[in-house]
C-alpha cells in the first residue's frame, strides 16, 4: 500500500459515496487508475465492505450500553458458544472476547429499557453460561468513529 492508496482509503472512510471522478481528482490520478486501485483494495480485503452509517437516535436506537460479561465456565469453546449466541442479537453491534477478568465485552444499541430487558433475558439468564454481567449506559459520547486513520 502506497501513499495514494492510504489517501484514497482515508477519503473513502470519510465518505464512501464520493464519485470515482472526485476521488481521482483529489489524489491526482486518472479515473481509470483510481478505479483500478479501489478494486484492488477490495479484492485484497483491505476494504472489507461499504456500508451506510446511520444516526442511531434518528433510527430509533438512541440508548447505548457497554456490557462486560464474566462466564461461569471458561475456555475457548464456551467463549465461542456465547459469541455465537450474541451474534443473533440485533441490539449487539460489537462483541469482543477480551483478556483480563472480563471474558466478553458487548456494545449495544437499543430503543429503550424494554429492549434491554428482553436482551438480558435471552443472553444473561437461564442456560447461557453467564456468571455475572455489568452494564454501563452511555451518558455522553466523547468520540465514536469507524475510521482507521492511515498516515499519508
Amino acid at each position: 500500500m502506497d501513499r495514494i492508496d492510504r489517501k484514497l482509503l482515508n477519503l473513502l472512510q470519510a465518505d464512501a459515496a464520493r464519485t470515482n471522478a472526485d476521488l481521482a481528482e483529489e489524489v491526482g490520478l486518472s479515473p481509470s487508475s483510481c478505479l483500478r486501485r479501489i478494486r484492488r483494495l477490495k479484492a485484497t480485503g483491505v476494504i472489507d465492505r461499504t456500508v451506510a452509517i446511520l444516526n442511531p437516535a434518528r433510527a430509533g436506537k438512541g440508548l447505548k450500553a457497554v456490557v462486560t460479561v464474566e462466564l461461569e465456565r471458561h475456555g475457548e469453546q464456551q467463549t465461542r458458544r456465547f459469541l455465537a449466541l450474541v451474534e443473533n442479537e440485533p441490539a449487539v453491534v460489537q462483541a469482543y472476547s477480551v483478556s483480563g477478568e472480563t471474558d466478553v465485552v458487548l456494545m449495544l444499541r437499543l430503543s429503550g429499557m424494554e429492549e434491554f430487558d428482553g436482551l438480558c433475558e435471552r443472553l444473561f439468564r437461564n442456560e447461557t453460561n453467564v456468571a455475572r454481567f455489568y452494564t454501563m449506559f452511555v451518558i455522553r459520547t466523547g468520540k465514536e468513529t469507524t475510521a482507521i486513520r492511515l498516515a499519508p
